[in-house]
């Protein structure tokens, strides 16, 4: 695993750089004291975390994080500062951490290993479909591409509905909203159905959707979602959710709100 670490003071990227490197997990750490050169360095490198600083002088921490997030959404992020008032702007963020200077080698170790147990890119089922955020099916760690956007969104809304049957109208009243559910529109919900097989069928997946007399539904039981494992108390799911849940459809926004009272609401 690697990590970065971003402050304008070199001590403190020294002494943060000394610290990751003790850790089991960490196999390369790398300080800069530049907000810009960190980004010219993740152009062309990899990195798991980022340890940032926020109050930096050219460019502060919450600014690099969001930069960082842009390119590399999965990239956990962590920050370390002397200030308490930057906490609501960090979570906006998503941020794994967010730890008030000085450091101990102790708080470091337990962010950096729940920052690991959350990152969203540790896929180890055949077919991963991940709905905290964007909405994203995955095939043995492969993205799969859908040939439309509502094919894609489709699925998206039966996997929302978690196995229950829904009719083809019910689905087009989703996708179409306020449209009348005449010929030309039933023909186009014949398509968007086509497509969306064709691309299940593509990956060798089409086993986990099934349609039968006009309904259609998805197989829980034959794919990973982490909205599921939320809903089953799975705890590491629960870490996980940052209160986005499928934040491309609006309709989702239901079943955001649930999920958010859940988590607030869980202990």
């Amino acid at each position: 695993m690697t990590i970065i670490c971003v402050d304008d003071e070199a001590l403190i990227v020294e002494d943060t750089v000394t610290m990751c490197l003790k850790l089991p997990q960490v196999e390369e750490a790398k300080g800069f004291t530049k907000p810009n050169e960190a980004l010219q360095w993740l152009e062309t490198h990899q990195a798991d975390i980022a340890l940032l600083d926020i109050d930096m002088a050219v460019m502060n921490g919450i600014i690099l994080a969001a930069e960082i997030k842009r390119k590399n959404p999965d990239m956990a992020i962590i920050f370390l500062t002397g200030y308490s008032q930057y906490a609501v702007e960090a979570f906006a963020l998503r941020a794994s951490g967010y730890l008030l200077k000085p450091v101990s080698q102790e708080k470091l170790a337990a962010d950096v290993a729940y920052a690991l147990s959350i990152k969203p890119n540790k896929l180890t089922d055949h077919v991963v479909i991940r709905t905290f955020g964007k909405f994203d099916v995955f095939v043995d760690e492969k993205l799969v591409a859908f040939k439309s956007a509502r094919g894609k969104e489709l699925l998206a809304y039966l996997v929302d509905r978690q196995g229950s049957s829904v009719t083809r109208a019910e689905v087009f009243a989703i996708l179409w909203e306020d449209r009348l559910y005449d010929r030309p529109m039933q023909k186009q919900m014949d398509n968007v159905i086509r497509n969306m097989r064709e691309t299940l069928r593509e990956y060798g997946i089409e086993d986990i959707f099934e349609m039968k007399n006009g309904s259609m539904w998805v197989c829980p039981t034959r794919f990973t979602c982490d909205a599921y494992l939320f809903l089953k108390g799975n705890v590491e799911a629960i870490n996980s959710y940052r209160g986005e849940y499928m934040s491309a459809y609006s309709w989702a926004s239901i079943t955001e709100s649930v999920m958010t009272w859940k988590q607030i609401n869980r202990n």
